[in-house]
């Protein structure tokens, strides 16, 4: 492709600036589609991965299953329940080596909470031992996680997310040392939790915790269950064997013969992840494809508008040819016209889905990689070389005598 053929190339396309323009608007918002898209994608994807990943990426999380067996009888016929029997079988270093720390759970997801005459129904209230803290991965913005002390001395303090802090509390007051009120009973606030935001069925940052043997004996009386059971494994390399020796251990503690189906449910933050970012990636992967399809349509575009510019210099085709241009001169001439119109969109497009892409869209961040951008505008430019060929190869097969007879 000569600097000649550049030069006829763009005299064609600024004769016709409207034409062109809207040409090029369609490649243009194909471009940027396509970099937006992907960018959310990728966004959703490092999303799920961080909120998943808050989970503790070494935790176990056993929880009651309910109605196992269906209708068919068998362990439904007896109560649920996930017991100190359990636990004190899961901290059996023999019976479950590769698990490092347990801690019992109690889960509320109906309380009031009331601080200076303001009351608001708070997500959960969860009652859990110290070890919670590091098991969950629970990072504190100020204030302190309470301490074995507190479990011991059952202490009425408790640790708050920044959902509880921003609705409870007037605007410039520190959380920490306050006094608030849970279903009557008052806690001292030691902590203030870092944002956590949404796992996607809720608000990780609106929830209170607070010791367990304090909750037990001031809020839910005595139980002899709990809601779960979080485990931690010694390592990220030894969850399959925690989950393995979790299921093994309560399977046992539960007298549930071999076939029956369990009475628990058993799964690790690890496993969530690799969910998370398979249906990331599949969803990644969706909108790159509609990405793709309006950048097509945009080449179509270009195509339609090519074919009328051949058909509109017709005789120009006719003139050049009996002066002397050869076939692939008339070729070069359309194919670059063709490709300059796509290769501008495809730079405007590159520039306005970088730009779009630093704004958050419906909570999400998009992130923008240099690399979607680069295949962006590459593709961009080779639908610009692929839908003009059509037209330059038929502006480059007129016959000079029918071109100069063409009105």
């Amino acid at each position: 492709m000569t600097l000649d053929s550049l030069r006829v190339a763009l005299r064609g396309i600024l004769s016709n600036r409207m034409r062109s323009s809207l040409t090029t608007l369609g490649i243009v918002i194909g471009t940027a589609s396509v970099i937006l898209l992907v960018a959310v994608g990728t966004g959703i994807s490092n999303q799920v991965q961080a909120q998943i990943g808050k989970l503790g990426t070494n935790a176990v999380y056993v929880l009651n299953e309910k109605n196992p067996g269906g209708d068919k009888g068998g362990t439904n016929a007896r109560q649920i329940k996930l017991t100190r029997a359990d636990l004190k079988a899961l901290r059996d270093p023999g019976r479950a080596p590769s698990v490092l720390r347990v801690s019992p759970l109690i889960v509320q997801q109906q309380s009031t909470v009331t601080w200076g005459g303001y009351t608001y129904n708070l997500g959960s209230f969860i009652g859990a031992e110290a070890v919670f803290g590091e098991i969950r991965n629970l990072a504190i913005r100020d204030g302190q996680w309470f301490s074995d002390a507190d479990e011991a001395g059952r202490a009425k303090v408790a640790a708050i997310g920044l959902t509880v802090a921003d609705r409870l509390f007037v605007k410039g007051t520190n959380p920490v040392g306050q006094t608030i009120q849970v279903n009557g009973v008052p806690f001292e606030v030691t902590a203030l939790l870092e944002k956590r935001g949404s796992n996607g069925f809720q608000d990780q940052d609106d929830v209170i915790f607070a010791p367990l043997a304090t909750v037990i004996d001031n809020i839910v009386g005595n139980v002899d269950s709990f809601s779960g059971i979080a485990v931690q494994a010694v390592s990220r390399e030894a969850i399959d064997s925690a989950v393995a020796q979790v299921t093994t251990t309560l399977r046992q503690t539960h007298n549930i013969r071999p076939g029956q189906p369990q009475d628990f449910k058993v799964f690790n933050a690890a496993d969530l992840l690799a969910a998370g970012k398979a249906t990331a990636k599949s969803f990644r992967t969706l909108l790159a494809i509609v990405a793709a399809i309006t950048l097509l349509i945009g080449g179509i575009g270009v195509m339609n508008i090519m074919l009328v510019t051949v058909t509109e210099r017709t005789r120009e085709i006719g003139i050049r040819k009996s002066l002397g241009a050869f076939t692939k001169d008339i070729m070069t001439q359309f194919l670059a016209e063709a490709t300059l119109l796509a290769g501008i969109g495809g730079v405007l497009g590159s520039v306005a889905g970088v730009v779009a892409g630093h704004f958050r869209i419906a909570a999400v961040q998009p992130d923008v990689s240099p690399g979607t951008v680069i295949l962006a505008f590459g593709v961009s430019v080779l639908i610009g070389v692929f839908f003009g060929a059509y037209p330059a190869s038929r502006a480059a097969a007129l016959r000079p005598i029918q071109a100069l007879r063409y009105e």
